[in-house]
């Protein structure tokens, strides 16, 4: 067992949160009609991808009948079809869907992680909640070659930071802002690259389009270049 397969076990049986282990499980137990045939998850969710990867991709929690159902970060929901098929536009994804954890997708030099593993009521962790899975980032990433993190909206390029202060990065003060597109390069020389979260709240309002994903894309694939 490596130290990422051994983390992920300890990951998937967490009971820090007695709020997210109530609402998951709740989730879990009464589903959604669609899938009521469904054996939910109803878990912590490991980060998912290549252990070799070198772009991180930081998003905020699973979704109560996306990654909470399946048990893999942004499968079965609509964000993930977006995401997923960005990823695979450009080079990062061997198919550009993801529907269960079986269906063999594989990501290539890239690792999926998240702020919080557990699904949030509302979709809105606590700040408690996402400092006690904060270890579970910092020990994720560590083990991670990342030299390129993408966060996916606000939580997630505030998670990033937070983390990279825990390692012993000094930022700047005021701290580097959130916005489409920007980039901020760490002490350690790893970048940090924002997007808008793909969620429908973003993607189907016209918020986050696909060019604007694959604009954000382009411009890590270039950084990765730079990175060797």
């Amino acid at each position: 067992m490596t130290k990422l397969e051994a983390l992920h076990r300890e990951i998937v049986v967490c009971r820090a949160c007695p709020r997210l282990v109530e609402w998951r499980e709740e989730v879990a137990r009464v589903k959604r009609r669609a899938y009521r045939d469904w054996d939910y998850w109803g878990k912590p969710v490991p980060g998912f991808g290549d252990p070799k990867a070198r772009l991180i991709i930081v998003g905020l929690a699973p979704a109560a009948h996306g990654a909470n159902r399946t048990g893999r970060m942004f499968t079965g929901d609509r964000s993930g079809d977006f995401l997923f098929a960005g990823l695979h536009r450009a080079g990062f994804a061997s198919q550009p869907h993801s529907e269960r954890r079986d269906d063999g997708l594989q990501l290539k030099d890239a690792f999926i992680v998240a702020a919080a593993r557990c699904a949030p009521p509302d979709n809105k962790p606590l700040p408690e909640e996402l400092a006690r899975c904060a270890p579970f980032l910092d020990r994720e990433m560590a083990l991670l070659p990342g030299r390129v993190l993408l966060a996916l909206g606000a939580i997630g390029w505030n998670a990033a930071l937070a983390s990279a202060v825990r390692v012993g990065n000094v930022l700047p003060a005021p701290r580097p802002a959130f916005g489409h597109g920007a980039e901020f390069r760490l002490p350690d020389g790893r970048w940090l690259v924002g997007s808008y979260h793909v969620s429908q709240q973003n993607t189907q309002t016209g918020r986050l389009t696909p060019a604007m994903f694959d604009a954000v894309m382009k411009r890590i694939r270039a950084l990765l270049e730079e990175a060797g």
